[in-house]
C-alpha cells in the first residue's frame, strides 16, 4: 500500500535534511517503551511514519500475544521482513552491501538485535526509500504469519465505500470473490465469471453476468487450474488502484472483446446497501439473505421472517449467506440461537488446546421452522460459524457450494506507537465437533455450484435445490 502524506513546503525541507542523516541509536528507555503494544481504546490519532521502532513493537506484539507466537519459530518473520526490504530495493534498481541476512539463533531478542543493525545500516543508504521499506517490511511480516485474519491496517483515509450511498469498485462481483482472493485463493476454480454488475465502468462498459474473463491486465486468472494474482486486481483497494484491462468471452454469442475498466465511485442500487433483505417465496418460504455480519444484523433476520410470517403460515426458511465475508461472531452465535438451544456453536482454542466455548444465546426465541443455508467459497469468518455450527448441530441443510475457508479465528486489535492497527487472532476456530474448518471451508449437503450458464440466464440452481427440499 502506497504511503501518502502532505506536508507544507517548509516542514518538507526539513523532513528531507533529517532523512538523509544516519538514525541515531535509541535508549534503553525509548527500547522498553516501543515493544509495549495495547488494545485501542477510542479512535486513534493521525498516522505518523512507519519506523523501525515501530516494526520492532509489532514484532514483539506477535509474540507476546498471537495465538500460536509462545511456539511461534520467530526467525521465520524476520526472514520474510528482509526479504520483502532486499525486494523493494531491487524494484527501486538500488542495492546495498549492508543488506545481507544476519545469523539468527532463533533467541527471539538477540535475532531481533541482530536483524535491527543490518536493517539500519542498509536504509541509511538509502535515505529516500526508508518509508517504503518500512511498510513493506512490516507488511511482510504480518504476511508471513500465513494466518488469513491476521492484518496491519495503515494509511487509513476516508475510503470511498464509506460513503453513503457509493461504491468504489470496477462494478462488478465475480464467482471468485474477494474473501478467497484474499483468504484462500487456492480453491477457486475456473473458469472467472462475472455473477454481478452493480453499476460503475462495468455497466458503462456494456458486461453481463455469464461474461467470462480470460485475462486480466494481459494475465490468466488460473494456470493449470489454479487461481494467479491477476485476480485481485478486480477488487481493487483504494487510493491505488488502476484501471484494468480485461478480455472478455461472452459464449451465448461466441463475441470476444476487450474493455478497460477504470476503478470509481458509482451509485449502489439500494438492495446492495442493505445488510439483510426478505421476501416471500412460493406463498410459504421466507427468504432472507445476509450480506454481513454487522452489531444487530441476527436482529434484523428476526425482524424479517417475523414479518413475512404475520397472517400467513410458512413452512421453512432460507437464509442465503453466499458472498457474506463475515463480521461479528457475537451476532453469529445469535442467530444460530434461532434454530437450537443448548449447544456448543464453536471453540475457541489456544495453541495448546485449552479451548473457550460459544454457546447458544438461549434468551432468543426459536422460529422452530425447517432451514436451508445457501452458501458459496465467499461465505468466510462468521459466515463459516454459522455454517458449520447448522450442519454439525443438524438443525438446517446447507446448499451451494463449500465455504471459503477463511475463519483462522476472531482477530483481536492492537494499536501501534505510530497510530496504525495490528490485528490477529489470540485463539483459533474450531467447529461444534472441533473440526478444523480454516483453510478447508464447510461443505454443503447439496452440492449445487452456479455455471455462466446459469448467470447468463438469470438462474439459481441452489435457490431451486432449496426449494425443493423445503417442500418435500
Amino acid at each position: 500500500m502506497t504511503v501518502i502524506r502532505t506536508a507544507t513546503a517548509g516542514l518538507a525541507v526539513l523532513l528531507a535534511a533529517a532523512c538523509t542523516a544516519p538514525t541515531p541509536p535509541r535508549s534503553q528507555a525509548s527500547t522498553a517503551a516501543s515493544t509495549v503494544c495495547s488494545q485501542p481504546k477510542g479512535r486513534p490519532g493521525a498516522e505518523t511514519p512507519t519506523t523501525i521502532d515501530v516494526i520492532e513493537q509489532a514484532y514483539f506484539c506477535i509474540l507476546g500475544n498471537y495465538y500460536s507466537g509462545a511456539t511461534l519459530d520467530a526467525r521465520s518473520l524476520l526472514i520474510a521482513g528482509f526479504v520483502a526490504l532486499t525486494q523493494e530495493l531491487n524494484r527501486n534498481g538500488r542495492d546495498v552491501p549492508e543488506a545481507t541476512m544476519p545469523a539468527l539463533t532463533g533467541e527471539r531478542k538477540a535475532d531481533w538485535t541482530a536483524f535491527e543493525t543490518v536493517y539500519r545500516k542498509t536504509t541509511d543508504q538509502v535515505p529516500d526509500l526508508r518509508d517504503k521499506l518500512a511498510v513493506v517490511t512490516l507488511e511482510a511480516i504480518v504476511a508471513g504469519l500465513g494466518d488469513n485474519h491476521a492484518r496491519w491496517t495503515h494509511d487509513v483515509k476516508q475510503h470511498p465505500d464509506h460513503y453513503d450511498g457509493d461504491g468504489y469498485s470496477l462494478g462488478l462481483q465475480a464467482n471468485v470473490n474477494g474473501p478467497q482472493v484474499d483468504g484462500n485463493p487456492g480453491v477457486a476454480l475456473p473458469p472467472l465469471f462475472v455473477t454481478t454488475v452493480q453499476g460503475g465502468a462495468a455497466q458503462a462498459a456494456g458486461l453481463r453476468p455469464g461474461d467470462i474473463i480470460e485475462s486480466i491486465n494481459g494475465s490468466a486468472p488460473f494456470i493449470d487450474g489454479k487461481a494467479t494474482p491477476a485476480i485481485a486486481a478486480l477488487y481493487p483497494r483504494y487510493p491505488e488502484a488502476r484501471p484494468v484491462r480485461l478480455r472478455l468471452l461472452r459464449q451465448s454469442t461466441g463475441r470476444r472483446w476487450s474493455v478497460t475498466l477504470k476503478p470509481g465511485l458509482y451509485q449502489r442500487d439500494l438492495a446492495a446497501l442493505q445488510v439483510v433483505q426478505s421476501k416471500l417465496l412460493d406463498d410459504s418460504i421466507a427468504y432472507v439473505r445476509m450480506r454481513g455480519f454487522a452489531s444487530d444484523s441476527a436482529d434484523r433476520v428476526f425482524k424479517a421472517i417475523s414479518r413475512l410470517r404475520t397472517g400467513r403460515t410458512l413452512t421453512g426458511v432460507v437464509l442465503d449467506l453466499r458472498g457474506n465475508g463475515g463480521g461479528s461472531p457475537l451476532e453469529a452465535t445469535r442467530l444460530v440461537s434461532a434454530f437450537a438451544h443448548g449447544k456448543v456453536t464453536a471453540y475457541q482454542c489456544t495453541v495448546d488446546g485449552k479451548c473457550e466455548t460459544s454457546r447458544t444465546d438461549d434468551t432468543v426465541e426459536l422460529i422452530d421452522l425447517p432451514l436451508v443455508v445457501l452458501t458459496d467459497r465467499s461465505c468466510a469468518s462468521a459466515c463459516e460459524h454459522v455454517s458449520s455450527a447448522v450442519k454439525d448441530l443438524r438443525i438446517g441443510r446447507l446448499v451451494g457450494t463449500r465455504t471459503a475457508g477463511v475463519i483462522s479465528g476472531p482477530a483481536q486489535p492492537y494499536l501501534l506507537s505510530n497510530n496504525t492497527m495490528l490485528g490477529f487472532p489470540t485463539r483459533h476456530h474450531l467447529g461444534p465437533n472441533r473440526e478444523v474448518i480454516d483453510r478447508i471451508g464447510v461443505p454443503p449437503d447439496h452440492h449445487v455450484p452456479l455455471t455462466p450458464q446459469d448467470a447468463a440466464a438469470g438462474r439459481d440452481p441452489a435457490l431451486a435445490k432449496a426449494l425443493t427440499l423445503l417442500h418435500k
